[in-house]
């Protein structure tokens, strides 16, 4: 089979080459699949443990075998979701996934969207229901309110009747706002502080603008992220680092929003396995999520 493997992990994606390789076996609890479309976020070229062999966590395709005493699954089946951190990616044409971490992916929702569901839905929805444990009628501040995981924050949060405040680049306003947005702040022009108090922070940046956010909580509200321990904490809140779990359950609650129209995906490139190192490399900033097409 085809897979892009990791040669060079120090070179970034120039250590990154297309080679034949045998296709994995299926073990105790795996199934394989074979892969249609792999999604991809920037930073896991930053994550060291993804590194295993190949680097992408989203797919989605179609089980081909199960391992011995796998159940839920069956061949033929449709499905979506993420491979192990300690796992091979899956920039390959098989995987071989954990049964778990995977989910049906129903017929009128094409393996494109499939693959951008996974990360960046599961971040968002454990961020804010599970961690953060948002109400209707609070407020949420989501960082990069325009990329994969911040739409998906802004529109889960909205629909669960939270007033949501964007921020982002000046040029990511539009798309912020498209996205569901109440209001959005200009993290290069803008005063964050301007912003008030609010319920919960969604952080996905880190650094400066996470430490700046600690201090507009509100009594028992949350700073929520992940891009590492917190560096400061609300005064009367919680500061909560997490990193994404699969959950069969939280995944099919996503792919149903987007079959009924609450939820879309923020996809941007779309390109072959053939052409994936260089959609991983882009020349200009990414826009949405970037899709491997395995199988087109």
């Amino acid at each position: 089979m085809k897979a892009i493997v990791v040669t060079d992990q120090a070179a970034g994606t120039a250590g990154m080459t297309l080679v034949e390789r045998p296709e994995p076996p299926a073990a105790i609890n795996d199934v394989i699949v074979q892969v249609h479309a792999s999604g991809f976020v920037p930073t896991e070229l930053a994550w060291p443990s993804t590194w295993t062999d190949r680097v992408d966590r989203d797919l989605a395709g179609v089980v081909t075998a199960l391992g011995y005493g796998t159940t839920g699954l069956s061949v033929g089946q449709r499905v979506f979701g993420l491979t192990d951190w300690h796992r091979d990616g899956t920039l390959a044409e098989h995987v071989a996934v954990e049964a778990r971490n995977l989910a049906p992916l129903p017929g009128d929702v094409d393996f494109t969207v499939g693959a951008s569901l996974p990360i960046s839905g599961l971040t968002a929805w454990q961020g804010l229901f599970e961690h953060g444990r948002l109400q209707a009628g609070q407020s949420v501040l989501a960082h990069g309110a325009a990329g994969a995981v911040g739409t998906m924050v802004t529109q889960l949060a909205r629909e669960a009747g939270a007033y949501v405040i964007g921020t982002g680049r000046a040029a990511d306003r539009q798309k912020a706002l498209d996205f569901g947005a109440m209001e959005f702040v200009d993290l290069e022009n803008d005063a964050l502080e301007d912003v008030g108090g609010v319920d919960l922070v969604f952080d996905v940046i880190g650094g400066d603008i996470q430490r700046r956010s600690a201090g507009l909580i509100r009594a028992g509200g949350a700073l929520v992220t992940v891009a590492g321990p917190p560096e400061a904490r609300p005064d009367d809140g919680l500061a909560i680092d997490f990193v994404v779990e699969s959950d069969r359950g939280q995944l099919g609650e996503i792919v149903q929003r987007v079959r009924d129209g609450r939820l879309r995906p923020n996809i941007g490139n779309v390109a072959t396995l053939d052409h994936a190192v260089a959609a991983l490399n882009p020349t200009e900033r990414l826009k949405g999520k970037t899709i491997i097409s395995v199988r087109p």
